[in-house]
């Protein structure tokens, strides 16, 4: 079966004010849309036609960068609408907070470290927490790139992801990536990064 747009699990104006819902409906109805668009073309008649998204994302180092990445840019956006939730944000709760504090020394310290790596991430890509080795680590991917790829730099399970690609929040913060990193610790379903955490 052909991959399809999944719903959002909120309106696109949930996450006012801060995400604003002319900024979700484009990357939600646009630019995930085309990313399942050209996903689909590329793995039309071929091996991969019938490969779940996590196989393709699995062996991308193996298969052409139409399939990589728009499979990258599937997976990655469906994981973050889940990730965010209107009246959440704050600080994190249950295991994942206590690992975070383990880790980092605190929430704040935490934030900062992921926060420095998204902005740090040249161009467009993704700044992730993942599960590595029974431990916490921020990572940094390019373009559509995710820790689940064969050809991470830094491998591990995501469990929190942020968007840093422009498209994410130019129409509100324009330049300033630092402004919209700010505003999403706002809108993060910490529920959600714990189930993520604990599966």
């Amino acid at each position: 079966m052909p991959f399809t747009l999944p719903n959002l699990p909120y309106d696109h104006k949930a996450l006012e004010p801060f995400f604003d819902t002319t900024t979700m409906e484009i990357h939600h109805k646009k630019h995930h849309q085309a990313y399942i668009d050209n996903l689909n073309k590329a793995i039309a008649g071929t091996p991969n036609e019938n490969k779940s998204l996590p196989e393709l994302v699995k062996i991308a180092g193996t298969i052409s960068p139409a399939v990589r990445n728009n499979g990258g840019g599937h997976w990655n956006h469906s994981f973050f609408w889940e990730i965010l939730a209107p009246n959440t944000g704050g600080t994190p709760t249950g295991k994942v907070a206590d690992a975070i504090t383990q880790q980092f020394g605190d929430f704040n310290s935490f934030k900062e470290k992921f926060s420095t790596a998204g902005l740090t991430r040249f161009g467009s890509g993704w700044v992730w927490l993942i599960v590595k080795d029974g431990k916490l680590e921020i990572t940094s991917t390019p373009n559509q790139d995710n820790p689940l790829m064969d050809i991470a730099e830094v491998k591990g399970k995501p469990i929190l992801g942020a968007d840093v690609w422009e498209h994410a929040y130019y129409l509100k913060y324009q330049n300033k990536r630092a402004d919209y990193l700010s505003a999403f610790w706002n809108v993060v379903n910490w529920s959600k990064v714990n189930e993520h955490f604990v599966s």
